[in-house]
């Protein structure tokens, strides 16, 4: 039986007409960073990863196509739907999860706590700038022996007149050595917070009368320091950071005035996760055509590999669970577009896509046999990454509960 071709513009992969579903802006959108990716990250992507080194070369055309605060409006931002955002980091994992992870932690992360918490003075002195690529920024949450439990944070700010005064230490940190601005998230006594909380005031202390608020710290601040985490096995092509803060002194009107307490920083790992959901699929995706490209070409016993029937099983599995995590990830971007996703469909998402990209990457690894080994083909790079993708802005354990407790009403964190 003849096998059906794609239409000119639909891919192989794409089983059951998902851009069929998608508008031409949002094509042209995807498009043009599918372009970008073809042209400025494939072809070097290998030697980046095995030199472990970050293209900061590449950011003033990527703020050229408005991926820096991408879904943020005003100020410079792009204001573009959800479902936008989420195709372009679809396409950017599909290139490598540490070029997406940039504008992660730059838009998900830094801009999106200035753009939800901040004041309208904060909003203008440092959103255009970053939307720009002039400036970039990192989120400071994640500590040595905080990760999963924020509240256990050890990080404290206190106000001495009319300053405030950090102490602390951060780890994991996107971006912290070339960043221009640090959000950086500390315990705060209550009665302090509650005086600097913009609108109600309304606390929500975590333990010992504290409250987590976020600062707003330029990296050129005396006592900030930030490091290199080196000698990674995932995520080479990026910077991952460990941040130091020794009395480190900033004006009182640095605090994120708005949504004190875990909420604020919470609201933009949701931005973070979403994004994620995305992002797994495209790396998913690239490692499943890397195979498919192989097979078709790679002859045994007289015939390409295609032409086996447990290959073509694998790229059946394969491709059924990209399928299914790429319509999450739609219905998903719907959903925040038309104002009606819930926090725990966030994690569905995050968890299952994660889950399913690595092993689809993996299992395409065994197409290419010893050759899958090499920096040459993509997919084991994908699966090397997707296990920090996997583990950061929540763990498999983490969205574990968070979906347990809406199915059955119970927290079980502690």
């Amino acid at each position: 039986m003849p096998a059906e071709q794609p239409t000119p513009t639909r891919r192989r992969t794409d089983l059951m007409a998902i851009e069929s579903q998608l508008s031409a802006e949002e094509i042209g959108i995807r498009d043009r960073v599918a372009e970008f990716v073809d042209r400025r990250i494939r072809p070097h992507i290998a030697r980046w990863y095995e030199e472990a080194v970050l293209p900061t070369e590449l950011f003033g055309e990527m703020a050229e196509l408005g991926l820096f605060g991408m879904h943020l409006t005003g100020y410079g931002c792009a204001g573009r739907s959800a479902t936008e955002y989420g195709l372009a980091m679809q396409e950017l994992e599909a290139g490598d999860s540490g070029i997406r992870t940039v504008v992660s932690v730059q838009g998900s992360l830094a801009m999106s706590a200035i753009h939800k918490h901040g004041s309208e003075e904060q909003k203008q002195q440092w959103l255009p700038g970053m939307a720009a690529g002039e400036m970039i920024g990192c989120f400071g949450l994640t500590e040595p022996t905080a990760g999963s439990d924020p509240g256990a944070m050890a990080t404290r700010a206190r106000r001495e007149g009319d300053e405030w005064v950090l102490a602390g230490s951060k780890r994991w940190i996107g971006l912290a050595t070339i960043a221009d601005v640090a959000i950086i998230w500390a315990k705060v006594p209550a009665a302090e917070s509650e005086a600097a909380v913009e609108g109600e005031h309304r606390t929500s202390p975590d333990d010992a009368g504290e409250v987590v608020r976020g600062f707003i710290v330029p990296t050129d601040t005396p006592g900030f320091r930030a490091e290199v985490i080196g000698q990674k096995l995932s995520m080479r092509a990026s910077l991952q950071c460990d941040i130091t803060l020794e009395e480190v002194r900033l004006p009182a009107e640095a605090i994120l005035p708005k949504n004190p307490g875990l909420r604020g920083p919470f609201g933009c790992l949701s931005e973070a996760r979403y994004g994620i959901a995305w992002g797994a699929m495209g790396a998913a995706r690239d490692a499943l055509e890397a195979a498919l490209d192989y097979a078709a070409e790679r002859q045994q016993f007289g015939r390409p590999l295609s032409g086996y029937q447990l290959t073509q099983k694998k790229f059946t599995d394969m491709a059924l669970e990209l399928t299914k995590g790429q319509l999450l990830a739609l219905q998903l971007g719907r959903a925040k577009d038309a104002g009606t996703l819930e926090n725990h469909m966030i994690s569905v998402g995050k968890l299952n896509n994660c889950r399913a990209a690595i092993e689809i990457c993996r299992e395409a690894r065994t197409i290419f046999g010893g050759n899958g080994i090499t920096a040459e083909h993509s997919p084991l790079r994908h699966a090397n990454n997707l296990e920090s993708v996997r583990t950061y802005e929540g763990t498999d354990e983490v969205h574990t509960l968070i979906i347990g407790q809406r199915l059955t009403g119970e927290a079980a964190f502690r």
